[in-house]
């Protein structure tokens, strides 16, 4: 066990807590059991972007220390594995032999862990990863080691599914997948004036897709508000490669290409710096281009190939505002969009995806609709404020933020934008009577509801 300093991916409010890495089961069950007065919370490889995985004076179980994977049937295409395996291990492993997860972030680099905490979606088809989990073994200080899944114990998953790591600590699970021809994918992309025209082409066409996405400008203004570059895909079949794309269609293995400065000055990242990069992206899209064949790297996971990319954004770090509406609130995104541009916030990853399903998670961030995610460098009095009016367009919308990524969300608008979390917290309640499952999120949410 060590003190360490630990943050979230955006790199703000930095707490200390100590840090154990378990390699057994035992492990996990003596340091749930015996927690201190300040709890204990689990940990993955640190990709939420806020303080779900941090515990101020407390206990952090960091599990990528068991990351073996038990058992796998290549028939069925199942996979059971420790909550500490990454979805790029298990990718590595996996496409090799046809098989790729069924729900993937923006990142290769979450665990098997992390990902049920958060229930993580991905682009527009396939709803969030719980509906594809069969099995989980938990930790709970109540009950012990149980193996929960959505037919033998519906409540305790559904709540563990976006639970955020405080109804137990997940130790393994059952993964289900996808068949797939190989590691490429067959990507059309096309330039969009402005957000109306983005979310007009993706309503129309994206039922031919998989996986749909839009980089969106948010520092264009009027005609131009939200131009875009939509970029939707679907995994190729060996018919549709060539002889030499054949030769490498099982293979996968992705490498890092870059790493970011180890110190990056505050406010490199200002609206002119941005405003370039933006038009440079922007104009080096192609307007359209139909069947290019791309890697699963470029097309899900781009800024993997960046070792500590978030570094970009100095010092003070960043925070990731991410949020969901339901179908027919597009003005709350259109709404967004003018306020981020005229307060001139230098946001150059901003990207805009649909919702075809709503997840089933008690606390799961999904529901039918379009989901906008802003990467913004912190700094100035503003984006506070600002931020905070957006949360109540959001839920004035009947939408919600995605606690993965939150760090600064007032707790008064909990259960407004989560309609289950009296539920949950019953369920949670009962799985750990004692509160010895904390985090610096559930003291600032008040997530619990016993602070």
């Amino acid at each position: 066990m060590a003190s360490e300093l630990l943050t979230g991916w955006g790199r703000t409010a930095p707490t200390r807590a100590e840090v154990n890495e378990p390699t057994r089961l035992d492990d996990v069950v003596a340091r749930v059991t015996g927690a201190g007065p300040r709890g204990i919370v689990a940990r993955g490889l640190g990709r939420s972007y806020g303080d779900a995985a941090q515990n101020a004076g407390g206990d952090v179980l960091r599990l990528t220390t068991m990351n073996r994977v038990l058992e796998l049937d290549v028939e069925k295409g199942t996979c059971t594995v420790e909550a500490g395996v990454s979805l790029d291990a298990l990718m590595r492993a996996l496409i090799p032999l046809g098989w790729f997860p069924m729900v993937v972030p923006g990142t290769r680099f979450v665990t098997i862990g992390g990902a049920i905490a958060s229930d993580i979606h991905g682009k527009f088809r396939h709803g969030s990863f719980c509906d594809y989990v069969e099995r989980a073994q938990l930790v709970t200080p109540a009950r012990g080691v149980v193996t929960i899944s959505p037919a033998s114990d519906p409540d305790v998953f559904w709540a563990t599914a976006g639970g955020m790591g405080m109804t137990g600590i997940v130790t393994e699970a059952t993964v289900r997948m996808q068949p797939v021809e190989g590691s490429l994918m067959k990507v059309d992309t096309e330039r969009a004036t402005d957000v109306d025209d983005c979310m007009a082409r993706m309503l129309s066409g994206d039922d031919r897709y998989r996986y749909s996405v839009a980089w969106i400008d948010c520092l264009a203004r009027g005609a131009h508000l939200g131009r875009s570059v939509l970029t939707r895909g679907n995994h190729a079949s060996v018919d549709e490669l060539t002889p030499k794309q054949r030769e490498r269609a099982r293979i996968f293995a992705p490498k890092r290409l870059l790493a970011a400065p180890p110190y990056v000055p505050g406010g490199l990242l200002n609206p002119l710096t941005v405003a370039a990069f933006n038009e440079t992206w922007f104009r080096i899209a192609p307007r359209h281009r139909r069947d290019e064949i791309q890697g699963i790297t470029r097309f899900f996971h781009p800024l993997d190939g960046v070792t500590g990319w978030n570094l970009i954004y100095g010092p003070r770090g960043f925070v990731q505002y991410q949020f969901v509406v339901p179908y027919g609130a597009e003005q709350v995104v259109r709404t967004a969009l003018e306020r981020m541009s005229q307060a001139r916030f230098p946001s150059f990853l901003a990207v805009l995806k649909r919702f075809e399903h709503a997840g089933n998670g008690m606390l799961g961030f999904p529901i039918e609709g379009w989901t906008l995610a802003l990467d913004i460098p912190v700094g100035g009095d503003t984006l506070g404020p600002l931020l905070d009016e957006l949360d109540q367009l959001v839920v004035a919308a009947g939408g919600r933020v995605y606690l993965t990524k939150d760090s600064r969300l007032q707790p008064e608008l909990l259960r407004a934008m989560y309609p289950k979390l009296d539920h949950w917290r019953e369920v949670r309640a009962a799985l750990d009577p004692k509160h010895r499952l904390r985090s610096d999120m559930d003291r600032r949410l008040d997530l619990t509801g016993r602070d």
